[in-house]
């Protein structure tokens, strides 16, 4: 009995983190992490759990994404291979190396691309497009950011070209699909230095709340208005790393 209230709990948040991920494009891993590590499951196993329940979730997004026509798919080839290196040395290096030390920088850097990001929303604010080779090392970068915090491959990618002045729609479902093959080159890093075997019954609650949330969420993203999604987007943003920064001081 115990066994399955757990399991049905964290069904849960894979389903409500996996709403937020799906139509936003950002905050499965941040928001599934911040439950388990309250829950006491120790950083590197919550991130490790995460990412192999994202196997499954990022799938079923990809998919969703793709069918709802939400991919681009320009900008998912120049993503996912730079994703998918970053993602294997930021799992790495998080077994080795404690992710806390990074944390605050990464915090601040998003904090300020939610500024950005609202400003757009509002304003008609003529930016740098990143387009081709530019979006390489943000691929890099959210990749291996992602590993070492638990998430943030959506948050670090989708803000940052969202912030640069991509529509919301078609940033949300390429960066969801190339999440997929990331999030497997991260898992196979942490099962090969970590192991996951301990942790079964939260990957399977996250994945199937995860895989039942993700064609919904797809649909949302495809409906909800291109100014209303910037204003959540940006404001998701703010809100989960002024929590981390305000953490920082007390």
């Amino acid at each position: 009995m115990e066994t399955f209230v757990q399991i049905a709990i964290y069904t849960l948040v894979g389903f409500l983190a996996q709403i937020i991920d799906g139509s936003l494009g950002m905050a499965y891993g941040v928001s599934s992490t911040t439950f388990l590590v309250a829950a006491g499951v120790s950083p590197k196993a919550a991130s490790a759990g995460v990412h192999t329940a994202e196997i499954f979730t990022s799938f079923v997004s990809g998919i969703s994404h793709w069918k709802a026509k939400n991919v681009d798919w320009a900008i998912f080839r120049r993503l996912v291979i730079p994703g998918v290196i970053g993602g294997a040395l930021g799992a790495y290096l998080l077994v080795n190396v404690p992710g806390d030390v990074i944390s605050p920088f990464v915090n601040i850097y998003l904090f300020v691309m939610g500024v950005v990001v609202l400003v757009r929303a509002f304003k008609s604010v003529k930016g740098n497009l990143l387009t081709g080779s530019k979006l390489i090392p943000v691929g890099l970068l959210g990749g291996f950011l992602d590993a070492i915090g638990g998430g943030g491959w959506g948050p670090i990618v989708t803000s940052t070209m969202v912030a640069s002045g991509h529509p919301p729609r078609y940033t949300i479902g390429s960066v969801n699909t190339a999440e997929f093959f990331v999030t497997v080159v991260q898992s196979l890093t942490f099962s090969i230095f970590l192991g996951i075997g301990d942790y079964w019954k939260v990957i399977l609650g996250l994945a199937l709340g995860g895989v039942v949330a993700a064609p919904l969420a797809a649909i949302m993203c495809k409906k909800i208005p291109e100014k209303k999604m910037m204003i959540a987007v940006g404001t998701l943003i703010i809100l989960l790393n002024a929590r981390n920064l305000v953490k920082l001081f007390i």
